[in-house]
């Protein structure tokens, strides 16, 4: 009879790594509980398991507590996971919402849960929630997420229920109609009455200037016959710039005003340069 060493260790083999590969997150020494405000209330203690979730319906009543200790295990070792939370579930509505565990490094976790971390919609459910426990973590091993018990939530009927303001929908909204003020049509009376009479009283003044400076009106005559269109544009645009500040002081935007005033100023540089030379010659010839 010859006996082989080979398939025995194969055999070894594959059973190690069918353990390696059958291991999974749970937990053990799992209880919850139910206690009202200040440690009075029902005191129910129910231990959990982790393949048969509870008979009985667990109740949460408007001033009780849940908590839920325990102790997370992978494989048979006590250990922390990655992730470990409590969630409930809404048969009806679909709607979940989940709560962590806080575990230590021995694996030893415990979540608590009151009415104020509940949702709204669990407070107004008509059926028992589903309590949910899942535990999971990095590694091959399988994570665990089984339901454990059913959870109705009791509230207090004389107590009015907060419910939460309906979220913004965005769509379509009613069209608006702005209505914006006039633009003012005319400056006030009393400023431009003020300003008006302040340019009378320096009128004489300024050709008083004039005189005692030397200004001779005598040679209108012969700076016109030398130069008429350039005297004439160039004192046509000054008025005209003055026309143009007093449209736009009255009823002109800036919009009108710029253009217009951007033209008669060049008018008034080239008129203005040409007439300038032609007093220069009259100047160099004596005559002034």
């Amino acid at each position: 009879m010859r006996f082989s060493l080979l398939p025995s260790v194969l055999l070894a083999g594959l059973s190690a790594v069918s353990t390696v590969a059958a291991a999974s997150w749970g937990f053990e020494d799992a209880t919850v509980t139910v206690q009202g405000k200040g440690g009075v209330g029902s005191g129910l203690k129910e231990k959990l398991s982790v393949n048969t979730p509870l008979a009985n319906t667990v109740e949460l009543g408007a001033t009780d507590t849940l908590k839920i200790i325990l102790t997370t295990t992978d494989g048979k070792k006590a250990k922390r996971p990655h992730q470990a939370f409590l969630t409930l579930m809404d048969p009806a509505t679909g709607l979940e919402d989940s709560f962590p565990f806080t575990i230590k490094d021995s694996g030893k976790g415990k979540v608590e849960v009151t009415h104020k971390d509940l949702p709204a919609q669990f407070l107004t459910a008509s059926a028992p929630v589903t309590a949910t426990l899942t535990i999971g973590s990095f590694g091959s091993s399988k994570p665990y997420s089984h339901s454990v018990f059913n959870l109705a939530i009791t509230r207090d009927p004389n107590v009015p229920l907060a419910l939460p303001s309906p979220p913004i929908r965005y769509g379509p909204q009613p069209e608006i109609h702005h209505v914006f003020k006039d633009d003012p049509r005319n400056p006030p009376m009393i400023i431009t009455l003020v300003f008006g009479a302040v340019i009378a009283v320096t009128l004489p003044v300024l050709f008083g200037v004039w005189l005692m400076l030397g200004a001779n009106l005598n040679h209108a005559g012969k700076a016109l016959g030398s130069a008429p269109i350039s005297h004439g544009l160039f004192f046509g645009s000054i008025v005209a710039l003055e026309g143009i500040f007093f449209l736009y002081y009255t009823c002109w935007n800036l919009f009108q005003t710029l253009p217009a005033a951007a033209a008669v100023g060049a008018i008034a540089y080239i008129s203005g340069s040409r007439a300038l030379s032609e007093v220069q010659e009259r100047r160099l010839a004596g005559l002034r």
